[in-house]
């Protein structure tokens, strides 16, 4: 099943993915030399939107939490693909600890965690979870309901050691993305390999920096292929000083927003696109789809009513937004059951494991669907999409469809293996 793409304008995109099958080989090759370069990141998802003219990642997230949403047959990739990862990292592991998000309420995050523990299980290693709510202090069974259960346990710090009592882990893996900040108890950790690493989570990471990384890494791709980075790349700007209550700093949104439209004009007019532009103004850290707004007119900008405000001021554990990225906005043409839809790509290691469509009846084709009302459709990755098929006729193959989607979902892994590197602060430097 390949969800259709309801434009005229799939021409570009379907010469995209049969240049992009053409050049399987090169393309590979340029991976496999990049990944002796850089490290990939654990794990990580990509949201990609497919506009028919434009094909590019929008979001990028280094703890993925919807690894439920991948169907059976997936799991002997990702295990294997598990397995490659925790080799190169720690060869001689047995235990791992995975630290999940404090919210134990939520039945689709915790069947996340459920997946997760399965896949590592089945990678050959003991797999306990340690919580970082204070309020559990013992050892606390979560029913699932599938009928199976999961056991939350209070974490032991030590000096130099993070565990669980009588289980003493050679890998600590976060399944929390550190919105609110960095605990003390993760801090200081120097025995033990902490995946991803501290400055991955939010606390720390910008959205600015990762399109920076990104433009840089579609560029080398562009001109692998022979093609316009644009057609890859959402553009972007930065605004640092905003604060949504108060109304200050929003001239300097409104004057990027009108900048980002004008550029955006320009490659329409360039490629004989129709379609009236817009952007995507987001908290610049942070993730759950909170802080989003569509704009199409930076005059919009003028009356930001009370209830925008509000929801543009606070992202997740209740973090102020002061610093916004305005991103050129991709719609989605992918319809499935006549829903707007988009695909989204999860990898481990530097492998693509799956994906499946995020799916809302409500929204529009430029708007974010992830939101409540969402439904998730692991159909369109039931084929493997390692295996695409030279020949067919573009834009119809869901292998096809999907290795062209695993490459951009790479990239935005690439870009990710980047943007760690360029924020790491152990980082080594050579004079």
């Amino acid at each position: 099943m390949v969800p259709h793409l309801v434009t005229a304008l799939t021409g570009p995109i379907n010469e995209l993915e049969q240049r992009i099958l053409e050049s399987m080989p090169a393309i590979e090759r340029w991976f496999r030399l990049e990944w002796m370069e850089h490290t990939p990141p654990f794990y990580t998802s990509v949201d990609v939107r497919n506009a028919g003219y434009k094909l590019a990642p929008v979001d990028t997230n280094l703890f993925p939490g919807g690894f439920n949403n991948l169907t059976d047959e997936m799991m002997p990739l990702a295990v294997q693909a598990a397995m490659a990862a925790i080799e190169k990292i720690c060869p001689e592991a047995r235990n791992l600890l995975l630290v999940p998000e404090r919210h134990t309420r939520n039945m689709f995050y915790l069947m996340n965690v459920q997946r997760l523990v399965r896949i590592f299980t089945n990678a050959g290693l003991n797999v306990r979870l340690g919580t970082l709510d204070e309020a559990i202090t013992e050892p606390t069974p979560i029913e699932l309901p599938d009928g199976t259960s999961l056991t939350l346990e209070p974490l032991l710090r030590t000096q130099r050691r993070l565990g669980l009592k009588n289980f003493d882990p050679c890998t600590i893996l976060l399944n929390n993305d550190l919105s609110a900040g960095i605990p003390a108890v993760l801090e200081g950790l120097h025995e033990q390999y902490l995946l991803p690493p501290l400055h991955a989570g939010w606390a720390v990471r910008r959205k600015t920096r990762h399109f920076e990384a990104y433009e840089e890494v579609a560029k080398k791709f562009a001109k692998l292929l022979g093609m316009d980075p644009w057609l890859i790349n959402p553009m972007y700007a930065h605004c640092g000083e905003v604060d949504w209550q108060a109304g200050t700093g929003l001239e300097c949104v409104q004057t990027q927003v009108d900048a980002l439209l004008t550029k955006i004009r320009r490659k329409h007019k360039e490629y004989g696109i129709g379609e009236k532009p817009f952007v995507v103004v987001k908290a610049d850290n942070g993730t759950y789809g909170m802080g989003i707004m569509t704009v199409r007119d930076a005059k919009d900008l003028d009356e930001v009513n009370r209830r925008t405000r509000n929801k543009m001021d606070v992202v997740k554990d209740g973090q102020r937004v002061t610093q916004v990225i305005i991103q050129e906005g991709v719609p989605t043409y992918e319809r499935v059951n006549e829903a707007v839809a988009e695909p989204v790509v999860y990898m481990i290691d530097r492998y693509v494991v799956g994906g499946f469509y995020r799916v809302h009846a409500e929204r529009g084709i430029d708007e974010n669907l992830n939101a409540p009302g969402a439904s998730f459709v692991p159909l369109a990755f039931e084929k493997s999409n390692q295996l695409p098929r030279p020949g067919e006729k573009p834009g119809v193959s869901a292998p096809n469809r999907f290795y062209m989607y695993g490459v951009i979902g790479r990239l935005a892994m690439l870009a990710a293996a980047y943007e760690l590197e360029a924020t790491d602060p152990n980082a080594e430097t050579y004079d």
